[in-house]
Formats: C-alpha cells, sequence, structure tokens
C-alpha cells in the first residue's frame, strides 16, 4: 500500500471509529479537523517522493520546509475554522492535533523507509 493510502486510509478509518464510539456529536468538526492535515500531508508528501526522485540530497530539506510551510498554513486554517466557520474550538483543536500527529507519525515512518532505501540503491564512492 502506498504512504496516500496509508494516510487516507489512517485518517478515515480513526475519524469513523471516533464518529461511532464518540459520547456526545463530533462533527464536521472532527471531519474539517481531519481535512487540513490530510490534504497537507499528502501534498507534502508528493513533493517529498518527487524530490527523492530528482535529487536525493534535498530531501530533508523540502521535507523541513514544507512542515514550516503547514506551521503557517494551519495557523490560517485553524483562525478560519474556529473564527469564519465557527465549529466548535473544542473538538475542532483536540481533533486536528490528533489528525497532524498521526499523519506526521507516518510520514516520518515512510520518510525513514524512503530515505533507507535510497541510502541502499546510491552507488559507492
Amino acid at each position: 500500500m502506498t504512504p496516500l493510502l496509508w494516510m487516507g486510509a489512517a485518517a478515515l478509518g480513526s475519524w469513523l471509529l471516533v464518529t461511532v464510539l464518540a459520547l456526545e456529536p463530533v462533527n464536521p468538526e472532527l471531519l474539517l479537523a481531519m481535512v487540513g492535515p490530510l490534504v497537507s500531508a499528502a501534498a507534502s508528501w508528493i513533493v517529498t517522493e518527487r524530490t527523492q526522485r530528482v535529487a536525493p540530497a534535498r530531501v530533508i530539506g523540502v521535507f523541513v520546509a514544507a512542515m514550516f510551510a503547514k506551521m503557517v498554513l494551519f495557523a490560517a486554517y485553524i483562525v478560519i475554522m474556529v473564527r469564519l466557520v465557527g465549529v466548535r474550538p473544542v473538538p475542532f483543536v483536540i481533533g486536528f492535533t490528533g489528525f497532524f500527529l498521526g499523519l506526521l507519525g507516518i510520514e516520518a515512518l515512510f520518510l525513514k523507509r524512503l530515505l533507507d532505501h535510497g541510502m541502499r540503491s546510491a552507488p559507492s564512492a
């Protein structure tokens, strides 16, 4: 299964599980809390994979730059969701934090695998 499928399956599966098991209604906040981190994780992974193919030495720099971009975009996303859309802040922020950390963990695992594979396939000097 590709990293993008893992990210999507993990996010959708956890959203569905929490939605079904929650004692109080958690949507639309939980769904909106999932969308931002999932889209950003998918986008940064696509850029990271493409960078690995064309310039493997730049992968870590691209990954770090993507993290900084996410911080700026997420600050705006949270403000827009809470202030303009009017989601309930507590379920949104808790869900957002969980999805962000979970998807970041998946990205980190696949980044390690990508870098390990790159080290094994790199020509020795």
